[in-house]
C-alpha cells in the first residue's frame, strides 16, 4: 500500500513508516522542514516537503493521487501556543479530509487524544485546554464525513518506553499510558485490517493482549 502520513517526523509517525517499509509497503511523509527529510529516508518512507499551514487541499490532493490511505499524525507541538493547536491539530485534520475526498482515498486514521473534546474547559493549562479542544473538533469533523473510512485513535499518554506489543483496544479501555511505538503498531494493522475499525471511535493504552488479539476482539 502507498500511505501518506501528515506529520511524517513525528515521533509516532517515524516508528510507523519503519513499520510500513519493513513490510513491503511505501510511506510517504508530509514534513515542514527539508532537513527532516534524510530521517524518513533512513525509515524507508518517502519524504515530500508541504507545510499544511500554507497549502490547500487541491495542492495537497495532488500528492495524495494514487494513495490507499491516509494518517493525520501532525500536531502543533511542545512549546506552541493555542492559535497553533487551531491550525495545526484542528485545521490541518481538516485539510487532509478534504484533500483525501478531492484524491477519493477513503481510508483516513485520525491520530487523536484521550480526553478530546470540542468543549474542553482551559483547566490549569489553557494550551493543553486548547490542544484538546482542537483535537475534538477534528475528531468532530472527521466523523461528519461520509465519503471517508475514517477510525479515530486515541491513545492514553505517550512514551518513549520500548514496544511491549500488549495493548488494550477498544470504545473505552479506561486512561493509561501506552508507548509510542505501540501506538504505531496498532496503526499498522488497523492499515492492513480496517473493517473491525472503520467509522470508530478507539480508546488505546498498554494491556495485556497482543496488537492481533485486540483487532481481532473489536
Amino acid at each position: 500500500m502507498r500511505i501518506v502520513i501528515a506529520g511524517g517526523h513525528g515521533q509516532i509517525a517515524l516508528h510507523l513508516e519503519q513499520l510500513l517499509a519493513d513490510r513491503g509497503d511505501t510511506p510517504v511523509g508530509l514534513v515542514r522542514r527539508a532537513e527532516h527529510a534524510d530521517d524518513l529516508r533512513q525509515r524507508g518512507a518517502e519524504p515530500v516537503v508541504l507545510d499544511l499551514e500554507a497549502t490547500d487541499p487541491k495542492a495537497l490532493a495532488a500528492v495524495l493521487d494514487g494513495a490507499d490511505a491516509v494518517v493525520f499524525a501532525a500536531g502543533a507541538g511542545p512549546g506552541s501556543g493555542a492559535a497553533r493547536k487551531d491550525t495545526v491539530d484542528r485545521a490541518g485534520a481538516a485539510l487532509l479530509a478534504d484533500a483525501a475526498e478531492l484524491a477519493h482515498v477513503r481510508r483516513y486514521l485520525m491520530i487523536s487524544s484521550i480526553g478530546a473534546d470540542a468543549a474542553a474547559p482551559d483547566g490549569s493549562d489553557p494550551v493543553f485546554g486548547a490542544y484538546l479542544r482542537a483535537k475534538g473538533a477534528a475528531d468532530d469533523d472527521l466523523r461528519r464525513r461520509t465519503a471517508l473510512d475514517w477510525t479515530v485513535l486515541r491513545p492514553g499518554p505517550l512514551t518513549d518506553a520500548p514496544p511491549t506489543g500488549l495493548v488494550r483496544l477498544g470504545d473505552a479501555v479506561g486512561r493509561g499510558p501506552v508507548p509510542r511505538a505501540d501506538v504505531a503498531a496498532v496503526l499498522a494493522a488497523l492499515l492492513t485490517e480496517p473493517a473491525p475499525a472503520v467509522g470508530r471511535t478507539l480508546e488505546l493504552m498498554a494491556g495485556d493482549r497482543t496488537v492481533a488479539e485486540a483487532l481481532a476482539a473489536l
